[in-house]
């Protein structure tokens, strides 16, 4: 019997997509940060202010993707207002590619809505760019391309 789940699974390696990270927007980042990594045991990876996003982000090894943790640098901005009055609220999900700029060009021309046209920096060394969650299905959808020097094996798959 073949797997029902083939066609999309062709799919999938067909685009060379895989999951990056799933971004949670916080408001207490070092409680949020202590459940993932003192009670749940997952590894920090990374930490670092973006200023150009407006935000302090925190990677977590989750297996062979990262959980993304971010902070408003400014409660009155758009992300914090995404965020409401809730601790924490789901932001997007970011998929890895090897190309981005020519991802970037074969969505436009499929007709996705793209928020970024080109491509920019983001946390952790990726060069980022967002898909507008009207062509996605009401997600919110980061592509990303982490720079060479940093292979996907490299991270840790739990705390030590």
């Amino acid at each position: 019997m073949s797997d029902p789940r083939e066609p999309a699974l062709a799919l999938a390696r067909a685009n060379g997509w895989s999951i990056d990270h799933v971004a949670i927007v916080v408001a207490d980042l070092e409680a949020t940060l202590a459940l993932y990594t003192q009670t749940m045991g997952f590894a920090q990876l990374y930490r670092e202010i973006v200023a150009e996003q407006g935000i302090e982000a925190v990677g977590i090894a989750a297996g062979d993707s990262v959980i993304e943790l971010l902070r408003p640098l400014d409660e009155s901005s758009a992300i914090a207002r995404f965020r409401g009055d809730a601790a924490t609220k789901m932001h997007h999900i970011a998929y890895q590619v090897t190309d981005i700029v020519a991802e970037l060009a074969r969505l436009r021309a499929a007709g996705v809505r793209l928020i970024d046209e080109t491509p920019r920096a983001g946390a952790n060394g990726n060069t980022i760019a967002f898909l507008h969650p009207k062509s996605t299905g009401g997600v919110l959808t980061e592509l990303c391309q982490p720079p060479a020097t940093r292979p996907r094996a490299s991270y840790p798959r739990k705390r030590e």
